[in-house]
C-alpha cells in the first residue's frame, strides 16, 4: 500500500474514532474467542499424537452385546491372556499390554506407601510405544523380571539429583517388590491418557485368576500394524477367533455376545463406550462451534459496519476521480485499508487472547498456551479473507459511482434499498446466533445445577467413602480391625462395607436372572454385594418389603451354597427389568432358575456413578462378613467437620496399614469429578456466548448510530409535520427490532437441535422447556431496545430547524 493510502486510513480512523473502535474492537474480541477455543479443540484432538508412529497403534476393544444387559458397548479392557492367544493364532502379531496406570500402584519408602502412576507392561512394550528415553535402556530393563523404568519427575522425587540408573525402588501394584531402575523416560505430555510414571515387567502367574477366562477384563491390549489396511484385515478375523477361543467359557457362537474390535489409539480419548458421540467429543465439537460462530458474528459485524460507513466517503472518492484516480486504484486502496484494519484487529485479538488465556485456563482447568508458529500464519490467512470480504463490496460500490452525481448530491452511494436489506439480513443472522448462544447457556446452567442437586437415592451429606480398603494388599483381618477402629471414632454414627459407593468406587458385575415360566436365560441385572448396615449408612429408601436381617441365615449369601435359595433386594429399575407390575408385586417372588433367589425388598435406585450413565437394574446380596469379600469399600456416616473426620481416619490408616496408600474422601468430593467437566464446559460456553452477544450489541449500536445520522433530515421533516418525540422513538426502535425478532426463526431451531443432542448424553436431564427459548428472546429484545434507545432518544430531541439544516 502506498503512502497516500496509509494517510487516508489514518484520517479515516482518527476522524471517526468511535466507529473505528467498534469495528476493530468487535472483530478483535471475536478473534480472541476463536483463538482460545481453537486452542482447546486443538489440545483435545491431539492426544497421543506426540508418539512416534501413533497412526500405527490400535487399542483392542471388548465389545459386549448381551440381550438386556446394562453394560453393552465397547470397552478398552480385555482378557489378560488375549495377546498370547492372538500371537499363537496369528504369528507375527506385534502387541503389548498395560496393566495399571493413573494412581494404580504405590511406592514404599521407609515403610510408608505413596500412590503413584504404576503399571505393569510386557517386555515388548517398546515394540509398540517408542517412549523417548533420557538415559538407560528401557527395552533391556523391562526384559528383566526385576527391572523397571521411571519417569524424569518421579526419579527426581525419589532420587533427587543422583543418577537413578542401577538404584532400587520398592513398588507395589499387585504386591510389594523391589526393582532395579534400568532407564529413565521423559515425562508423558499432558495430551496423553496414558498416565505412567513407573513401568514394571508384566509377569503372568497362576495366582492371577481368570487370566485366560473369556468374559473377564483385566488390562489394555495394544497392537501395532504397518498400515491401516493391515489393521482392517486383521480385525475381520476377530469373530472366527473368538468363536474358536471362547468356546470353553462362552459356548458356541460366542462372538454373538462378546467379540473384539480395533480402535485407533488417537481416537481413544474422545471415544464413547456405547458407540454414540461421547460427552467429551460433544464438548469439543460444541466449544469449537462456539469459537467459529463467535468469529463469524464478529466478521458479520465488521463487514456490516464497514459497508454501512463506506457511503460516507463518497465525496472523497468522487474528488479523487475528478483528480484522475482510476477504478483499479480505488479498489486497491479500499481493499488495502480493509486488510490493514483487520490486521490491527487480529493483532489486538492475539493480545487479548494472551491476556485472557490464564483466566480461561483457571475457569476450564486447562493449561493452554499459544503456539505462535501455528497461530501467526493462521491469522495472516484470516486477515486476507476477512479483509477481502469487508473491502470488496464497498470498493466496487464506490468506485463505480459517477463523480458528477455524487458531487451534485443527486445520488447517495450507500447501496440503496438493496444495501439496507443486505445489512438487515446480516443483523438477523448475527442475532440469530447470539440468541441461540443465550438459549444454550441457560440450558447448560440449568442442567449442571440439576445434576448437582438431583436426588441420588441416598443422603450424600455427612458421608465419607474409603476406597483403599478394597486394596488386595489389605488382609481381611486388617479390614475388620480398620472398621472397628473407625467405628470407635467420635462423631461416627455408622460404618458399612459394600461393593459400590459414590464416585464409581466398586465393581461392575452382571449376570442373567432366569424367570419362572419364561424361556431363556432371563434379563441381565447388575449385582452388588453388601455388608451389615449398608442401606442404613446410605439412608436408602425402602419401597416395599424389608431390609437384610443379620439374624436370618437365608439372608446371608456366604452361608448358602449356590444351589440353595437365598434372599436378595432389588432396586426400582430391577422391578421393571424382571417384569413385575409394582414393587409390592415383586416381594416374595423366586427368580434365578437353578440358582434360586427370593426377593425380600425393593429400594429406590442408588446413583453412585456419573449422571451421564443410566442407573442399571440391580440386585443386592448380603454378606455377614464382608471383610472376606473382594473388593469392598467402606462408607462412613458421621457428624461434624469433614476435614477433621478424614484426618482421624487417615491417622488410623497410616498406623494400621502404612504399606497401602490411603484413598478416602467425602461423597460430595468423589461425586464432584463427574460434574467438573460439564461445569468447565458451561463456563467456557458462557464466556463465548456472552462475548458473542456483546459483539452483536456493538454492531447493532454502530448500525443504529449510522442509520440515525443518515435520517436526521427525515426526522426533522416528520417533526415539522407534527410527529412527537415518542413517535420518532417508536419508529426508529421498531425498525431495529424487526431483524432481532426475525432472528428467532434462526435461533430457535438451531438451539433446539443442539441442546437436545447435548442433553441426550444425560440419563437424568431437565426438560427442554419453551421458557428457555421465550426467555432468551425476551432478553435479546430487551438488549436490542436498550442498545438503540439512546440513539433514538437523541435523534427525537433534535430541533426541527437544526435537523433541516443538517448535512
Amino acid at each position: 500500500m502506498n503512502r497516500f493510502a496509509l494517510l487516508s486510513l489514518y484520517r479515516s480512523l482518527t476522524r471517526h474514532k468511535v466507529y473505528a473502535a467498534l469495528n476493530i474492537g468487535g472483530l478483535a474480541v471475536g478473534v480472541a474467542v476463536f483463538l482460545v477455543l481453537g486452542l482447546y479443540v486443538r489440545f483435545e484432538t491431539s492426544f497421543e499424537k506426540w508418539l512416534p508412529d501413533h497412526d500405527k497403534i490400535y487399542v483392542v476393544q471388548t465389545v459386549w452385546n448381551l440381550p438386556g444387559s446394562p453394560f453393552n458397548g465397547r470397552y478398552p479392557d480385555t482378557m489378560g491372556g488375549l495377546l498370547e492367544q492372538l500371537q499363537e493364532d496369528f504369528p507375527g502379531t506385534v502387541g503389548t499390554r498395560i496393566w495399571g496406570g493413573e494412581g494404580a500402584g504405590s511406592v514404599l519408602r521407609r515403610g510408608v506407601a505413596t500412590k503413584e502412576d504404576v503399571a505393569e507392561v510386557d517386555p515388548s512394550f517398546f515394540d509398540v510405544f517408542d517412549l523417548p528415553m533420557v538415559s538407560g535402556d528401557g527395552r533391556r530393563a523391562l526384559a528383566d523380571p526385576s527391572g523397571a523404568i521411571i519417569s524424569e519427575s518421579l526419579a527426581h522425587k525419589y532420587f533427587g539429583t543422583s543418577n537413578p540408573i542401577g538404584q532400587t525402588i520398592t513398588a507395589s501394584y499387585q504386591g510389594p517388590q523391589t526393582y532395579r531402575i534400568g532407564g529413565v523416560f521423559r515425562d508423558l505430555p499432558t495430551n496423553s491418557d496414558m498416565k505412567l510414571s513407573l513401568l514394571l515387567p508384566l509377569i503372568k502367574g497362576v495366582e492371577r485368576d481368570n487370566w485366560f477366562h473369556w468374559g473377564s477384563t483385566h488390562l489394555t491390549t495394544y497392537l501395532r500394524f504397518a498400515t491401516a489396511g493391515a489393521a482392517r484385515t486383521y480385525a475381520q478375523k476377530f469373530s472366527a477367533f473368538v468363536d474358536r477361543r471362547a468356546l470353553k467359557d462362552s459356548g458356541p457362537n460366542a462372538s454373538k455376545t462378546e467379540t473384539l474390535a480395533l480402535l485407533p489409539l488417537t481416537e481413544q480419548h474422545l471415544a464413547s463406550p456405547t458407540g454414540s458421540v461421547s460427552s467429551k467429543k460433544l464438548t469439543v465439537v460444541t466449544l469449537g462451534l462456539v469459537g467459529v460462530l463467535t468469529l463469524l458474528i464478529a466478521i458479520i459485524n465488521y463487514v456490516n459496519l464497514a459497508t454501512a460507513r463506506a457511503g460516507l466517503r463518497a465525496r472523497e472518492v468522487a474528488m479523487r476521480k475528478v483528480l484522475g484516480a482510476g477504478r483499479q486504484t480505488l479498489v486497491t486502496q479500499f481493499l488495502g485499508e480493509a486488510m490493514l484494519m483487520v490486521g490491527i484487529a487480529a493483532l489486538v485479538g492475539l493480545i487479548l487472547a494472551e491476556l485472557g488465556l490464564p483466566l480461561v485456563n483457571a475457569a476450564g482447568g486447562l493449561s493452554l498456551t499459544i503456539p505462535y508458529m501455528v497461530v501467526v500464519p493462521a491469522l495472516a490467512v484470516l486477515v486476507a479473507v476477512v479483509g477481502a470480504l469487508a473491502g470488496f463490496y464497498p470498493a466496487l460500490l464506490l468506485s463505480r459511482v459517477p463523480a458528477a452525481a455524487v458531487l451534485a448530491s443527486s445520488r447517495s452511494p450507500g447501496g440503496g434499498r438493496a444495501g439496507t436489506r443486505v445489512r438487515e439480513a446480516l443483523v438477523v443472522f448475527q442475532f440469530g446466533l447470539a440468541i441461540a448462544f443465550m438459549i444454550g447457556t441457560a440450558v447448560l446452567l440449568t442442567q449442571v445445577r440439576h445434576v448437582r442437586q438431583a436426588d441420588l437415592g441416598y443422603q450424600r451429606d455427612g458421608l465419607v467413602v474409603i476406597r483403599s480398603i478394597a486394596d488386595g494388599n489389605v488382609a481381611p483381618a486388617q479390614r475388620r480391625a480398620m472398621v472397628e477402629a473407625i467405628r470407635a471414632l467420635p462423631g461416627v454414627q455408622q460404618v458399612a462395607l459394600g461393593g459400590d459407593g459414590p464416585g464409581g468406587s466398586g465393581t461392575t458385575n452382571a449376570d442373567n436372572v432366569p424367570l419362572p415360566g419364561v424361556p431363556g436365560e432371563g434379563p441381565s441385572l447388575r449385582w452388588v454385594s453388601t455388608g451389615p448396615g449398608f442401606f442404613q449408612v446410605y439412608g436408602a429408601r425402602l419401597m416395599a418389603g424389608r431390609m437384610f436381617d443379620p439374624a436370618r441365615r437365608e439372608d446371608d449369601h456366604q452361608l448358602m451354597d449356590a444351589a440353595r435359595n437365598h434372599n436378595i433386594i432389588i432396586n426400582r429399575l430391577g422391578v421393571k427389568q424382571l417384569g413385575f407390575a409394582s414393587p409390592d408385586a415383586a416381594i416374595g417372588k423366586v427368580v434365578g432358575g437353578n440358582r434360586p433367589r427370593t426377593i425380600i425388598g425393593v429400594v429406590e435406585n442408588l446413583r453412585f456413578d456419573t449422571p451421564r450413565t443410566p442407573v442399571a437394574p440391580t440386585y443386592f446380596y448380603y454378606s455377614g462378613d464382608p471383610a472376606k469379600s473382594y473388593p469392598m469399600i467402606a462408607a462412613i456416616r458421621y457428624t461434624g467437620d469433614p476435614r477433621t473426620m478424614l484426618a482421624q481416619i487417615r491417622a488410623i490408616w497410616q498406623r494400621m496399614v502404612p504399606q497401602v496408600p490411603f484413598e478416602g474422601d467425602t461423597a460430595d468430593n468423589r461425586l464432584a469429578r463427574y460434574y467438573k467437566a460439564d461445569e468447565q464446559t458451561t463456563r467456557m460456553f458462557g464466556i463465548g456466548a456472552g462475548l458473542a452477544v456483546l459483539i452483536g450489541c456493538v454492531g447493532l449500536w454502530g448500525l443504529a448510530s449510522f442509520n440515525t445520522a443518515r435520517r436526521v433530515r427525515e426526522i426533522g421533516i416528520r417533526k415539522t409535520l407534527g410527529a412527537s418525540a415518542t413517535d420518532i422513538v417508536r419508529l426508529l426502535v421498531g425498525q431495529f427490532l424487526r431483524p432481532v425478532l426475525l432472528a428467532n426463526l434462526i435461533a430457535w431451531p438451531l438451539a433446539f437441535v443442539a441442546m437436545r443432542t447435548w442433553l441426550a448424553g444425560f440419563d437424568d436431564r431437565v426438560a427442554l422447556s419453551p421458557l428457555f427459548f421465550v426467555g432468551a428472546s425476551l432478553v435479546a429484545t430487551a438488549i436490542a431496545v436498550l442498545t438503540v434507545l439512546g440513539q433514538s432518544l437523541r435523534a427525537s430531541r433534535a430541533a426541527p430547524a437544526w435537523a433541516l439544516r443538517h448535512d
